[in-house]
């Protein structure tokens, strides 16, 4: 079952491994906290420039567009040339952008300034998933991406509770450019990490990847019928946009809706948002370990997984938005965990199920169409919800979309090993 018993992956020391994976995990810190702390400035923003419900969504949509229209070359970029490079500059241009947002005057220089990020956060997330594919073995990888994407909702609670004291107390301006300092910091101490050599793209003649001794470059073709011709990548990810279109609907839309709703002032309403984003952090750890303990027994199970837990999840949304007083925060704090449960499992699957020379390039593509179908309409869409009726009924559309997902995640469960078993088998050696 550990594909490394074929492929030898582990060729850089612990110390290496480790100092990759902590700076992986506050990269992903960061730029969750540079791409989020915007939605805890909502309030601040409309006070001062007049917006709407639906251009304050555009803030964070226009993130997702632009990652999306860059996301296949930046993958292609940290396949074919550096991971560590991409990794470094990337970060320090995103920081910079980020920086710039305390200088607008007005909404269209903040959706430049939002964009910019956006550009230069498509080929982080392909570059870091191709490192840790390569630093650990596949009974460890939905454990390891576990951890790390917990840095997730610990960024965009960082993110939003940092805005909101910052905000308060400076001005929503300073929030901009004091959150984007950590990742700037962090992105040049990556230019000192390892990395492995790019991989060739050649496919084994015959195709039974491990007897036959010659091979083939692949063509463009040949690269195309990698993804479209495995139905287990296909089905993970358009599940994964149904999921993420409510995640980050949540996220963007929560402070102003404790704010609005609940009647909270907006400092503490993005703290009490924040605790919630903070807690599914348990979700990414517990997830990964769950989902590697039952790989160990049935190696398809991610997806099932995946399924069982999207769904209990489509319930917990439900449940929070429909009730109130306490046991709605209450509710609030289990949906967070549970919904970020099978986020390991995923995308480790992005990585098991295609050629080791496009790892980058799958979870590239996974991010194209988890934003393009799910990260870019969910704060625009609630928002205009918002505008037609109120954020209320807005929020209580959710559960579709996290029932949908479920259904395509199980699916996909059926196809996982056939398309796991016709993997080309490489070993990868660290670039000096």
């Amino acid at each position: 079952m550990d594909d490394n018993k074929v492929v030898k992956e582990h060729v850089v020391t612990a110390g290496q491994r480790n100092y990759i994976f902590i700076l992986l995990f506050i990269l992903l810190l960061c730029d969750q906290a540079d791409r989020m702390v915007v939605s805890s400035l909502f309030p601040y923003i409309q006070s001062a420039w007049g917006i709407s419900d639906m251009e304050c969504g555009l803030l964070v949509s226009v993130y997702f567009w632009a990652l999306v229209i860059c996301i296949i070359p930046a993958s292609i970029l940290v396949d074919r040339w550096s991971r560590k490079k991409s990794i470094g500059i990337l970060s320090i241009i995103w920081s910079l952008a980020s920086m710039a947002g305390a200088f607008t005057l007005n909404i269209r220089q903040l959706l430049t300034t939002r964009t910019i990020i956006g550009v230069s956060e498509a080929g982080y997330g392909p570059a870091g998933a191709a490192m840790l594919s390569w630093l650990y073995p596949l009974d460890k990888r939905a454990r390891i991406f576990g951890i790390w994407n917990a840095s997730q909702p610990l960024g965009m609670a960082f993110g939003i509770a940092l805005g909101g004291v910052i905000a308060a107390h400076l001005g929503w301006r300073h929030a901009f450019g004091l959150v984007a300092i950590p990742g700037l910091i962090a992105a040049i101490l990556f230019f000192f990490a390892k990395d492995y050599k790019s991989v060739p793209l050649e496919k084994t003649a015959g195709g039974d990847g491990v007897k036959a001794a010659s091979k083939l470059k692949m063509r463009p073709s040949d690269v195309a019928k990698e993804f479209l011709k495995t139905p287990t990548l296909i089905f993970t990810y358009f599940g994964f946009a149904g999921l993420v279109f409510v995640i980050i609907a949540v996220s963007t839309w929560l402070p102003t809706y404790f704010h609005r709703v609940g009647g909270i002032p907006e400092d503490q309403a993005s703290l009490k948002a924040s605790l919630v984003l903070a807690l599914s952090m348990v979700g990414f750890l517990a997830g990964g370990f769950l989902s590697d303990l039952w790989v160990k027994k049935k190696l398809n199970s991610r997806l099932v997984y995946a399924a069982i837990t999207t769904a209990a999840s489509a319930l917990l949304v439900f449940i929070a938005f429909s009730i109130s007083g306490n046991e709605q925060y209450a509710v609030f704090l289990v949906t967070g965990v549970a919904i970020t449960l099978c986020f390991p499992a995923l995308q480790a699957v992005t990585q098991e199920v295609i050629h080791p020379g496009l790892r980058g390039m799958s979870y590239g593509l996974s991010i194209l169409i988890m934003n393009l179908f799910g990260g870019s309409l969910g704060p625009v869409v609630i928002g205009a919800i918002s505008d037609a009726s109120n954020l209320q009924t807005a929020m209580l559309v959710l559960p579709i979309f996290l029932l949908v997902a479920a259904g395509l995640f199980f699916i996909g469960s059926f196809f996982y090993m056939r398309d796991f078993n016709k993997v080309e088998k490489v070993t990868l050696e660290v670039a000096s």
